[in-house]
C-alpha cells in the first residue's frame, strides 16, 4: 500500500494532487450537466447531438496536438497551466450565465464546446508532462497512475453531485460551481515554488521541431503500436457518457440523477484500476493489451445487461479495465520517452486518445439512434478485442515468438508461446530490449 501512494510523500506533488482532484470534480460535474443539457433540455433525447458536442470539444486535440506539444516542450509549464486553467474558468462561467438566464441554445453549447476544446488541447500535454517536474523519474509511473486515480475519484463524485444538482437547480448552476473549482488548481500552482521544480531539458528554438517529435515516434515501433491500440479504444470504446446516457435515458427510461449515478458507479472500477496501476513498478505492454481485451469482454457483458441494476454492476469491470489500459499506456509512453521529447510525444498521445472521439462519437451516437443503445456498446466491445489482437500479434512478431500446439500436455492439448530464436525464451523471460531495432518494448 505504501508503494501505491509513494508520490504523495513529495510535498509539491501532494499540493498539486489536492488542487487537481478538486478541479477534476468540477470538470466532471460540468461534463455531466452539459451532456444532460444537450440530451434532455435542448433536444429530444438525441444521442447524435451529444456526439456532435463531444466531437467539437475533443476535435481540436487532433489539429492542435503538434503545436501544443512543442509549446509544452519549449516554455514554462507552470505558467502555461495558469493561463489555460484561467481561460477554462472564464468559459465555464460564461456558459453558466447563458444557461441560468435561459438564453442558451444548442448552437451556444456547440460553440462553447469548441472553445473549451481548443484550450483543453493546449492544456493537456502541459498538464501531463508537468508531473515529471514534480517527481523524479523512478516515481513517474506512480505519479501518472495517481493522477489517473484522482481523475477517476472525481469521476465517481462529480457526476453524482451534478446529477442531483441538475435536477434540483438546473445545469447552469453546475457550470458556475465548476468555475470556482478552477481556483483550487490555480492556488495549488501558486503554492508550488517555481525554484523547487525539477529542471528538465527544453526543446531548442528553430524550425523542424514538430517534425523532430514525429520522427522520434516513427522510429519507436513499441510506442506506435500502443498509440494504435489507444486510438481504436479511445475512438470507439471510451464514449462512456454517450453509452450511459443512451442506456439510462432510452433503454431504461430514467432521469439525470440515474445518469449521474451510473457514471459514478463505473468510476468505482476506474479508481480500482488506477490504484492497481499505481502499485506496479513498471507499466508493461502485456498489461496494456490484456486490459484492452478484458475491456472488450466487459463491454459486451454490459451491452447484454437486462436491467438498470445489472448494467451498473457490469460497468464496474468496464471502468477497471479501461483505466488499467489507459493508465498503463500513458505511463509506458512517458517513462520510455526522452525528457526533451516528452511534451511532443504526449501531445500526440493525447491527440490520439482524446481526438479520436470526434470520429467515433457521432458514429456511436448514430448506432445508438438507429440500432439501439445495446448495439452502441457492442461497438466498444469490438474495439477492445481488436486492440488486444493487434497488440498480441505485434508482441509475438517483435519478440520473434511462435504459438505452438503442445501435444505433450496432460489432458486436452493446448497452445503455448515459445521463442523462435534458438536458445531464446518466451514472454516470461523476454527483456525490455527484445523488440528489435528501434524498439524499447517491455513485455
Amino acid at each position: 500500500m505504501t508503494s501505491t501512494f509513494k508520490s504523495l510523500h513529495i510535498l509539491n506533488y501532494r499540493i498539486w494532487f489536492i488542487g487537481a482532484i478538486i478541479s477534476n470534480i468540477g470538470t466532471w460535474m460540468q461534463r455531466t450537466a452539459q451532456d444532460w443539457l444537450v440530451f434532455d433540455h435542448l433536444t429530444e433525447h438525441d444521442a447524435g447531438a451529444m456526439g456532435i458536442t463531444m466531437a467539437l470539444q475533443l476535435g481540436p486535440q487532433l489539429f492542435l496536438a503538434p503545436v501544443a506539444g512543442l509549446v509544452a516542450d519549449r516554455f514554462n509549464r507552470k505558467h502555461l497551466l495558469v493561463l489555460t486553467q484561467s481561460a477554462m474558468a472564464v468559459l465555464s462561467a460564461a456558459l453558466g450565465i447563458l444557461v441560468v438566464t435561459g438564453a442558451a441554445q444548442l448552437w451556444h453549447v456547440y460553440a462553447f464546446a469548441l472553445l473549451l476544446g481548443v484550450v483543453s488541447a493546449l492544456d493537456a500535454p502541459v498538464r501531463q508532462t508537468f508531473v515529471s517536474e514534480l517527481v523524479r523519474d523512478d516515481y513517474l509511473p506512480n505519479a501518472v497512475a495517481l493522477n489517473s486515480a484522482s481523475f477517476n475519484v472525481a469521476r465517481m463524485i462529480g457526476p453524482a453531485v451534478a446529477g442531483i444538482l441538475t435536477v434540483a437547480v438546473g445545469p447552469g448552476w453546475v457550470f458556475l460551481i465548476n468555475t470556482l473549482t478552477f481556483v483550487a488548481l490555480l492556488l495549488s500552482l501558486w503554492k508550488i515554488p517555481t525554484a523547487s521544480l525539477r529542471r528538465l531539458p527544453r526543446a531548442a528554438a528553430g524550425k523542424g521541431r514538430i517534425r523532430e517529435g514525429l520522427r522520434y515516434v516513427r522510429f519507436r515501433p513499441d510506442i506506435v503500436v500502443v498509440l494504435v491500440a489507444v486510438f481504436i479504444v479511445g475512438t470507439l470504446g471510451l464514449n462512456f457518457v454517450l453509452f450511459i446516457a443512451a442506456m439510462v435515458g432510452t433503454e431504461f427510461g430514467l432521469d439525470a440523477s440515474a445518469f449521474g449515478l451510473m457514471n459514478s458507479i463505473m468510476a468505482i472500477g476506474s479508481v480500482a484500476g488506477a490504484l492497481l496501476s499505481a502499485g506496479r513498478q513498471k507499466p508493461r505492454l502485456r498489461i496494456i493489451f490484456g486490459a484492452a481485451g478484458a475491456f472488450g469482454v466487459a463491454s459486451g457483458i454490459a451491452a447484454l445487461a437486462p436491467s438498470y441494476f445489472w448494467f451498473g454492476v457490469a460497468l464496474v469491470p468496464v471502468g477497471l479495465f479501461a483505466i488499467t489500459m489507459m493508465t498503463s499506456a500513458n505511463g509506458y509512453v512517458q517513462t520510455t520517452t526522452d525528457p526533451v521529447m516528452r511534451g511532443r510525444v504526449m501531445a500526440l498521445y493525447m491527440a490520439i486518445f482524446m481526438g479520436g472521439t470526434p470520429i467515433g462519437a457521432p458514429f456511436v451516437g448514430w448506432v445508438a439512434n438507429v440500432a439501439g443503445p445495446r448495439w452502441s456498446m457492442s461497438v466498444a466491445a469490438a474495439a477492445g478485442l481488436i486492440a488486444a489482437l493487434i497488440g498480441l500479434v505485434w508482441i509475438i512478431r517483435a519478440k520473434q515468438l511462435r504459438i505452438r500446439f503442445d501435444r505433450r500436455a496432460r489432458g486436452l492439448p493446448h497452445f503455448r508461446v515459445v521463442s523462435a530464436v534458438p536458445g531464446g525464451t518466451g514472454p516470461a523471460g523476454a527483456g525490455p530490449g527484445d523488440a528489435g531495432p528501434g524498439g524499447d518494448a517491455r513485455e
